[in-house]
């Protein structure tokens, strides 16, 4: 039951993360029970790990200090941001003594941006969407990943596959966007490195240790009538053979620069992280799902601006009310010529990078 229960959430939680995926890369984990609804020389005395055969880059091991804090103040009132990077390496320790002394100072601490979908269904409630769920993931018409791409784009799709899935005849039978995230997320965890779930759980139980108030921007949509809504969305045609397309590509030519992000932030290197741009197959992932009218009726057609405007005003309530505050938000948003800080900055804040 267990295993068919990850199957649900993942056949659910796709809808979301490639929805935000654009305005939050590197989104958090979706809340428990809720339907869903980045190569450098390695330091003294840091222990190697042997190199997968799919990446020339090795991914850092040990205890690493991970990157310096934006300032962002007016007057007397700071609020500092960490940037948080998808994918890190999988055996990284992260030295938090300076997180945890600037949690300590703080009055409050801001979340990175999030998403949910939400229905009141209960546990059994959620047992009884398994079906509806497992036939969601499927394309609509009854094709093969075969019959819906172009023959060269079949052929990429079948190497990557054989190298990091494996044997697996179900998945042929899925939409595009599903047998994507599938394929990704084989690949990073098979490349040395792992998802989000690592950086906000370490500043939350900061934030406990030292009572200090936790802000949570996310934005929870609620879906009225979920049985339903998931065999709407089962009878729905998407727009999402560029998702898949695009994510082989990013495999094929991204991993090795994944884990040179993931160094960079491991060890601190913002220049290396501003040399190093992330391909980004999220955009074309999300418009797969937000130009569908199903998305517009629950409110998710315009998740990133949504997110963007919470994260905000979260912002500004606490650089008018306290001396001192934590975020967090992607690394993307914080080096985009019109990420995040570029809003703070408009409204008069003076913000100022770990370099400055």
């Amino acid at each position: 039951m267990r295993d068919r229960w990850r199957v649900t959430k993942l056949a659910v939680l796709a809808a979301v993360l490639w929805t935000c995926g654009a305005a939050a890369q590197e989104a958090q984990p979706p809340t428990p029970g809720a339907i869903i609804a980045p190569a450098s020389e390695p330091q003294a005395g840091q222990r190697m790990i042997e190199p997968v055969v799919d990446l020339q880059t090795v991914v850092v091991t040990g205890l690493q200090p991970g990157p310096g804090l934006w300032r962002v103040s007016r007057d007397d009132h700071v609020l500092w941001i960490l940037g948080t990077v998808t994918p890190l390496p999988r055996d990284i320790e992260w030295d938090t003594n300076a997180i945890e002394k600037a949690v300590a100072r703080s009055q409050q601490v801001i979340l990175a941006p999030s998403v949910e979908l939400k229905a009141d269904t209960g546990f059994f409630g959620k047992l009884a969407l398994i079906p509806s769920a497992l036939r969601a993931r499927r394309n609509p018409d009854g094709r093969t990943l075969q019959q819906i791409l172009a023959p060269a784009e079949y052929t990429r799709w079948q190497s990557l596959k054989a190298r990091y899935i494996g044997r697996d005849a179900g998945i042929e039978q899925w939409r595009p966007v599903f047998a994507a995230l599938e394929l990704y997320d084989k690949a990073i965890r098979k490349s040395g490195m792992r998802h989000g779930g690592f950086v906000s759980p370490v500043v939350e139980k900061l934030a406990k240790r030292y009572r200090v108030a936790a802000v949570d921007p996310r934005l929870v949509v609620a879906v009225p009538q979920p049985k339903k809504v998931l065999k709407e969305f089962a009878e729905t045609s998407l727009d999402d053979s560029e998702c898949l397309t695009l994510t082989l590509a990013r495999i094929e030519g991204d991993l090795d620069r994944m884990a040179e992000r993931a160094n960079a932030w491991s060890i601190g290197d913002i220049d290396g992280l501003r040399d190093l741009p992330a391909e980004n197959q999220f955009t074309a992932c999300s418009a797969a799902f937000t130009g569908a009218a199903l998305a517009r009726r629950l409110g998710i057609g315009d998740i990133p601006q949504q997110l963007r405007a919470r994260w905000i005003a979260a912002a500004e309530r606490a650089l008018a009310s306290n001396r001192s505050t934590l975020a967090i938000l992607p690394m993307s948003q914080l080096l985009r010529d019109d990420g995040y800080l570029t809003d703070l900055r408009a409204k008069g804040y003076e913000v100022a990078s770990p370099l400055d």
